[in-house]
């Protein structure tokens, strides 16, 4: 298939990009290379494509010199005159949007620029997907959106109306978006529910990242709400699969769907949400103990309150995606932890 990934230097879209190029798909990267954390991070998983920093500027297609069947382009998801002209050039059969401004605490003192990227750029997509005939829209969501529910493990299918954070509203709108083109134009579109993605090439804001670099420099982490905070973290490679399993499957309207009792994950339009996550809950501080444990080093905490935005604990139901893809993440935290921490050493040529 021809397949748009945006977001495609960022850390998901890194690692899908190279997974469907390696299936022998043909893939156009597109991505704005924003400065939300350093960008030579960004620039390095392009160079890893064979996309040569000199060769980089805004609304150029670059074509790789190493990969003949990709291509990449930096482009903002908000400038619609050039999405459109680039969904007409290229007759994409499916669209993934790993596209964002990400970021729970960044959401709390930047508002717009959740606006802009994930409201107005994600409209953008919707527009010209519906207008280019595309067969199937994939787009990230998040775990964030299951906010002050306290039900779990987090289910598809529970009511997600009350997110802490305004980028957690951004990506319930997104699904609410997304079901208005399903239904008015039948769209088939795809909503994933991410938690917490770890591994090689991860962002910088993340706590692995954080933690990491900071045992190594011998500097105190900062550890929220005393450790006592549990996440569901997915290594990335479970979610590339996840993805890619997803890509294949285009929904269809749920038949048995009732309006009486409605179904939040599905709809009488060709519209799904799935949660991809690890299924496991592990704490914030055996969490810290594995990074402890693949650097031989121990950590200096700076125990902290709840920050604001924040959930106590994350903790994925996947049995749709068993059910429909006979599908659940599999990496287990130490060898992911272990992964990561051998990608960072060897990036940052750093010993042991």
């Amino acid at each position: 298939m021809k397949i748009l990934v945006t977001g495609s230097a960022g850390f998901i879209g890194f690692h899908l990009t190279n997974r469907l190029l390696a299936d022998g798909h043909q893939v156009v990267g597109l991505d704005n290379i924003n400065d939300y954390y350093p960008i030579d991070l960004k620039l390095s998983r392009l160079k890893e494509q064979g996309i040569m920093l000199e060769d980089i500027s805004y609304n150029h297609i670059v074509i790789s010199k190493n990969i003949r069947s990709y291509k990449y382009i930096k482009l903002n998801l908000e400038d619609s005159e050039n999405i459109n002209k680039l969904f007409e050039n290229e007759k994409f059969d499916t669209v993934i949007n790993m596209a964002a401004q990400v970021g729970v605490r960044y959401s709390i003192d930047n508002p717009m620029a959740y606006v802009h990227s994930n409201i107005i750029g994600f409209t953008n997509l919707l527009e010209s997907c519906r207008h280019n005939n595309i067969k199937h829209l994939i787009y990230a969501s998040s775990s964030s959106v299951y906010g002050l529910n306290e039900s779990l493990p987090f289910s598809v299918h529970d009511n997600v109306d009350h997110p802490v954070s305004f980028y957690a509203a951004s990506k319930k709108s997104n699904e609410l978006m997304a079901h208005s083109y399903s239904y008015l134009y039948n769209l088939p579109t795809t909503a994933l529910r991410f938690f917490t993605v770890y591994g090689p090439w991860g962002r910088p804001d993340m706590a692995l990242f954080k933690f990491t670099e900071n045992i190594i420099e011998g500097k105190p982490i900062d550890v929220y709400n005393n450790g006592e905070m549990e996440r569901d973290f997915t290594y990335i490679d479970d979610i590339v699969e996840g993805i890619v399993r997803v890509m294949k499957n285009i929904p269809k309207g749920n038949t048995n769907w009732s309006g009486l009792k409605p179904d939040p994950a599905s709809s009488v339009a060709p519209y799904k949400i799935y949660n991809i996550g690890a299924n496991k809950q592990v704490n914030l501080l055996d969490f810290v103990k594995e990074i402890e444990k693949a650097l031989g080093k121990k950590a200096i905490f700076n125990m902290m309150e709840m920050q604001a935005g924040d959930v106590l604990k994350t903790h994925a139901d996947v049995e749709d995606l068993k059910s429909d893809f006979n599908y659940s993440p599999k990496t287990e935290i130490a060898e992911g932890v272990r992964h990561f921490i051998d990608w960072y050493l060897k990036y940052y040529d750093i010993d042991k």
